[in-house]
């Protein structure tokens, strides 16, 4: 990897998301040779990504090169890898692209799309976890509306426009209420030949109600707002397979669609060497300490949504979003630096800020430590928060941009077929 010998401890980091980043700042200018590894270059603002599939932003806006984020810090290297196992015993880490030997490790692999073990749906829905497969989703959906105006066949053009979207959380109801809003305003100038009031969104939840994490009040707001905008939500409905034309469920319902949209919950991603039984939990993520230390080791540790630090408070870990990852990631470096003094360890303290969803124009719900609000107030404060946290001054004014032009011309100017994504739909009754 040519990675030069240095006097100071070398610190691993795998994984360039909210926790890795947050953990490389803290420790580029401490004592410590800091090598942080990707399989992409860049870090994604994932919290925005529904905004890539549905034309409002383009990827590099909510991208940023890790290079960038972290370039004039001494002792400090990027590697482009993937990393295949870690040797505990040995102390090093094998990836594609070599191997190398570490004074500390951090897991930061974040999530990837759980279809909890349905291979059918795995292969015929469509994830929205990754900028390409945000892309990959926008082409998709633009194409259908360019195909259905193609068909004579009735069937297929109402399946061609009718998205289905599983799971109710925080990336389902926004992506819902950002296709409604699509319908509504866009649509129509686009299709004039088409009939669009024919397009459905419909947003399946397998429980009785949406946003699961939030409170009550939130919840019925964001259904108020959805089913306002045209969104047919079903709750205690959940989707048992879809062979890429029909969506079964465990009711009498189905679903005709040419496009189903899984979010209905993710998984930790583990590594070779660090994924025996008594490392993970039931839900595979890995077990720490409150000094994000895992299970067993002193020099191995595991933040962000990896991670399962249990405590009375959260029996069942941390929630897996951006601000336990930033902050268990500044904690560590604290604790790091600590290690090397010979400084007893600080134990990690969530302070949790609050939680948010947008649903469209205007609507918003906000759940925060001391208010609770909804509708225009809270869509405000959610785009405030958004911009604070995303990487780079170019990103926050382009996206700051694009977020004002919309809003007063009510458009989205990245609807671009970049990148086909071609998949063959045929009827029941083909």
């Amino acid at each position: 990897m040519n990675i030069p010998q240095s006097s100071f401890k070398r610190v691993i980091i795998i994984g360039g998301g909210f926790g890795g980043i947050a953990l490389a700042k803290k420790l580029c200018k401490k004592e410590f040779q800091v090598v942080l590894m990707d399989k992409n270059n860049y870090h994604t603002f994932q919290p925005l990504l529904y905004q890539v599939s549905t034309g409002g932003l383009e990827p590099d806006s909510i991208a940023y090169p890790i290079r960038k984020v972290l370039q004039g810090y001494p002792d400090f290297y990027f590697r482009l890898a993937e990393v295949l196992e870690v040797d505990v015993t040995k102390n090093i880490v094998h990836t594609n692209i070599g191997d190398l030997k570490f004074d500390y490790l951090v897991v930061a692999t974040g999530t990837e799309t759980n279809f909890f073990g349905n291979r059918e749906l795995e292969k015929n829905s469509m994830a929205m976890k990754t900028i390409p497969q945000s892309l990959n989703l926008r082409s998709l959906i633009l194409e259908n509306f360019e195909q259905a105006l193609l068909t004579d066949d009735y069937h297929e053009r109402e399946a061609l426009m009718n998205f289905v979207i599983v799971g109710g959380g925080p990336t389902g109801v926004e992506l819902a209420g950002a296709l409604a809003e699509i319908k509504k305003g866009i649509l129509p100038k686009d299709y004039p030949d088409l009939d669009t009031r024919r397009a459905q969104i419909n947003l399946v939840q397998g429980s009785d109600r949406l946003l699961p994490a939030m409170s009550e009040i939130a919840s019925r707001k964001a259904e108020d707002f959805l089913e306002q905008l045209g969104v047919h939500v079903w709750k205690n409905i959940r989707v048992e397979s879809y062979d890429g034309n029909l969506a079964t469920t465990n009711t009498d319902t189905t679903f005709e669609t040419a496009t189903l949209i899984w979010a209905a919950g993710v998984k930790a991603i583990t590594l070779k060497g660090l994924d025996a039984g008594d490392l993970l939990s039931r839900s595979q993520r890995l077990l720490v300490n409150e000094y994000h230390q895992i299970n067993g080791f002193e020099h191995i540790f595991a933040i962000g949504d990896v991670a399962q630090m249990e405590s009375s408070d959260y029996p069942f870990g941390h929630p897996m979003m951006a601000q336990p990852a930033m902050q268990q990631g500044e904690n560590l470096g604290e604790n790091l630096v600590r290690l090397s003094e010979g400084k007893a360890l600080k134990p990690f303290q969530y302070r949790d800020k609050g939680s948010m969803a947008t649903i469209g124009r205007n609507k918003a719900v906000a759940d925060l430590p001391k208010f609770k609000f909804q509708g225009v107030f809270a869509w405000f404060v959610w785009m405030f928060v958004h911009l604070y946290f995303l990487i780079g001054f170019r990103n926050r004014l382009v996206v700051f941009i694009n977020w004002v032009y919309n809003y007063v011309k009510f458009d989205r100017e990245a609807r671009l077929i970049i990148r086909p994504y071609k998949r063959k739909y045929k009827t029941q009754l083909d």
